[in-house]
This record gives structure tokens, sequence and C-alpha cells, in this order.
């Protein structure tokens, strides 16, 4: 009877969609293993909507089988948000092919875009219409506005403009029942009741399937000014932030860090690269981005200030200022192919923590000796935004480890992590989402009533449980 169902589901959605647009079998496997490569699912079929309406007769036909949905995006997350299960059951829904950018206001500063459109595609059409849209990730070449908002994402701006919920103002989802709200309102100002938009942000999937958004624009900077620093210790790269703060306020963009390690390996496993400054072992590199509204002039007289008093009281080692676009962008890309040199390096123990910014130091320095203390050999890669408190905080197994048994160190790892985490008043998710790797770990550290009223709305809004099953809530 189930093969019966399922076929004639397959032969419903090949009408819906076209037969080309129902993968399964091999033509399906591409889509079925996450970014990282660690976690694979089965599913029934993987579907390819092109428009709302198409998603949504997707869902009402699922939703009759008793099928679970499984929305996925660029497939680039960290915690396996968007694969579906071993059942087999699942239909993976890819919205790939929602790619419009159905229209720019710039008199209100917005831009409305399909779920599919790449973060990339999204930020050269904002600078086209002379304008900003902040969002900047290092997989922003290939993830999408869809699953941006679905996990809140943060990335290297958010100390100025704020994660995705920020960047934000209405959106349009298909409900688990298959119907559309359209929420896609450009108002800075509604207060007409519950804020549906911030449920669905950062939802992950598992309450509904976003297939548009109405996101901000702000204006183009007309000056910017980079640096990489090197610094002897966390501490000191605190210091300089709050310089930073004080002599910039609003216009500072990005204050990013990164372990000597961390871009050790990048220049090792991309020998094109060349580090602008150089510091000892144990020391830490900063990256400092000032957007100025000024001008060059303003901008320049700014940033020259500010480093030049952390150098008179020895706050810096040393500081390279980019002088060209060019430069600027050789200074980033050595911060955004960090994580690319760590899935070269082999299985890295991930974790996407959030601090107040006030314990970041004692927090590294602490948690670095229980690790070594309890697993000697491992290595940290730590690396981060210190402006708004998330810090990725990796580690490699020892050299000579069984890959068979990183598994288990990895388990025992996080939970010393996490728990670290917890006492410090953080959260074991910055910017990264739950997914399925991290659903036992919120159960562990949120707070019961918060987890209890969050079941509350899943159950209400997907009583089949439909909606990208096994991922926040177990």
């Amino acid at each position: 009877m189930s093969s019966r169902r399922d076929a004639g589901l397959l032969a419903d959605l090949r009408l819906l969609l076209g037969a080309e647009h129902v993968l399964t079998g091999a033509d399906a496997a591409p889509y079925l293993t996450d970014w990282r490569h660690y976690t694979t699912g089965r599913a029934l079929a993987v579907v390819r909507p092109e428009s709302t309406e198409q998603v949504a007769a997707v869902v009402r036909l699922c939703a009759a089988a008793h099928l679970p949905i499984v929305p996925q995006g660029g497939n680039t997350g960290q915690v396996a948000g968007a694969t579906a299960d071993t059942s087999g059951r699942a239909v993976v829904l890819l919205l790939q092919r929602l790619r419009r950018i159905r229209a720019i206001d710039t008199e209100n500063d917005t831009m409305t875009v399909e779920a599919g459109c790449i973060l990339q595609e999204v930020q050269q059409a904002a600078r086209e219409a002379d304008r900003l849209f902040p969002l900047s990730l290092g997989a922003q070449g290939s993830c999408m506005i869809g699953g941006n908002l679905a996990t809140n994402a943060g990335g290297t701006q958010v100390l100025r403009y704020g994660n995705a919920r920020e960047l934000t103002l209405g959106l349009e989802v298909v409900t688990p029942q298959g119907e559309i709200w359209n929420g896609l309102r450009g108002l800075r100002k509604d207060n007409t009741g519950y804020d549906l938009r911030d449920l669905y942000i950062g939802s992950e999937g598992t309450l509904g399937v976003i297939t548009a958004a109405v996101l901000k624009l702000f204006p183009l900077p007309r000056a910017r000014r980079t640096a990489m620093l090197a610094v002897d210790s966390l501490s000191h790269a605190l210091a300089v932030l709050n310089l930073a703060r004080a002599g910039f306020g609003a216009a500072l963009t990005a204050f990013e860090v990164m372990s000597v390690d961390c871009l050790d390996m990048v220049v090792q496993t991309s020998p094109h690269l060349h580090l602008p400054v150089q510091a000892p072992p144990g020391a830490w590199y900063a990256l400092l981005e000032l957007s100025d509204a000024e001008g060059e002039e303003h901008a320049q007289a700014r940033f020259e200030t500010v480093l030049s008093h952390a150098m008179e009281v020895d706050m810096l080692r040393d500081a390279a200022v980019a002088s060209s676009h060019a430069q600027t962008e050789a200074f980033w890309q050595l911060r955004e192919s960090i994580t690319l040199a760590l899935a070269q390096a082999g299985r890295c123990i991930k974790h996407d923590i959030s601090l107040p910014v006030s314990r970041i130091e004692s927090f590294v320095s602490e948690t670095d000796r229980a690790l070594a203390q309890a697993f000697p050999g491992v290595r940290m890669r730590v690396f981060g935004h210190l402006g708004d408190g998330n810090l990725h905080y990796n580690l490699l197994p020892p050299v000579d480890r069984d890959p068979a048994t990183v598994p288990d160190l990895e388990h025992a790892i996080q939970a010393l992590v996490h728990e670290r985490v917890h006492l410090a008043g953080g959260s074991i998710s910055a910017e990264q989402g739950i997914g399925q790797r991290r659903v036992s770990d919120l159960q562990r550290y949120k707070d019961p009533v918060e987890m209890d009223l969050m079941r509350r709305v899943k159950q209400a809004l997907d009583p089949q449980g439909m909606m990208n099953p096994g991922k926040v809530l177990a």
C-alpha cells in the first residue's frame, strides 16, 4: 500500500513540476549529504519548484500523504539542518529555482527577493542600485537567502548592521498546510499583533518554508578602511576593540579575531595568500574595518587616530592598513579561507558559541587549558566575530588519533566546551543553528519553560510534525 501511495505521489509531483524537476535515485544523491560530509540521509524524492505557488502545491501533496518535507537552499550549513533523515520517507524541497529579485525600492531602501537568490547576487543587485545589503558570509557565493533567514545568519558585519533578523522587514511563507502567508511588507513600524516574521526567521524550516523576503538596504559607504593587526593576546584585542568603538562609533563595521594557528594553516593550504603582518605563536590577528559616510579624508583621519593611539599604549604588535580595494579583499580572503582550510585538515570539532564580550578572554584561556589537560594533543583553531561575542571555537584532533575514534572524541570535547559556555552565560549556537547535530545539547541547556513554549509553537503550527523533522526539537 505504501509503495503504491508513493508511486502516486511521485506521479503527481512530476505532473506538477515536470519530470526533470523530480529527482530520485542517483540524481537525488548530491542533495542528501550535508556540506561537511558527516551526515547522509535518504529521500523519496528531491523536488525543484520554480514559484511560491508550486512550493505550496508540493506541500499540500505531501501533507495529504503524511510525508515529511526538508527545505534546502545552498546546503552550506554546518549542523546538517537541511539533510533528510535515513527513513527514505522525506521529500527534499530545493529552493534553488526561486531566483527572482522581485523589486528594489531605493526610496524605501528595500528589496524583495526570492528564497533561492544567492547571497552574493543580492549584494551585487543592491550595489547596482547604489545601495548596500550588508549580510556577508564566507559562503556567500553559494548560500541562499532562504537558508540565511531560516538560520538567522550572522556573518562579519553583525557588529554594525545586525544579523539576518535585523535586516529583514517582511516575509512570504508557505505553511505546513500549503497556505501562502503574504507578509511582504516593507514597513519599519507595524504594531498590529504578533510578529510572525521573527517566528519564522531562525526556525530552520521547522515551522514553514520561507519563499521570499523584503530586505533592508543601506547607503553605500563613501569610504572604507581595513587593517590587519597583530596583538599579543585576546585582552589586547579587546582593548583595541574598545578604542575602535569609542573612535568610530556606528562606523565600526567589523572586528574579527583569528589565532595565529588559524592563519598559519590558511597560508599553508593556500600558498598564494600572504600575511601582511607577522605574529608569534600564541598571539592573535585581528581584522578591523571602518565604513565611513563622510568620505576618504574623514575615514583616514579617524583610522589613523585610533591605530596611533593603540600603538602608543602598546596594544598592537604590528599593523598593516590596506591601501587599495585589492588589498582589502586580500585581507578578507585570509579570514574567509579559514573554514575551507579546516575542511582540508580533516574532521574538525566545531563550536559556534556566543559569550558576553567581557568573558571571552577568560573563557578561551581557561577552556584551552582544560582541553589540553583532558585531551592531550588536541589543536585549537579559534577565530570569530569578537565585536559581537561570537567565536568559532574549533579544534583538530591529535595528529596521531585514529580517525575511527574521532566521533567519540568529538562528543566528549563538545560536552566539555558547551558546559563551560553554559556556565559563562553564553549560547551553544550563535549563528549556525541547531540542525540535527545540536539537538541534544539544546535540550540540555535551554530553559525547560522555553523548550516547552517552543514545542507548543511547533505543535500549533505544524501538528503533523512534517516540517524538517528531527531538527531543533527532538
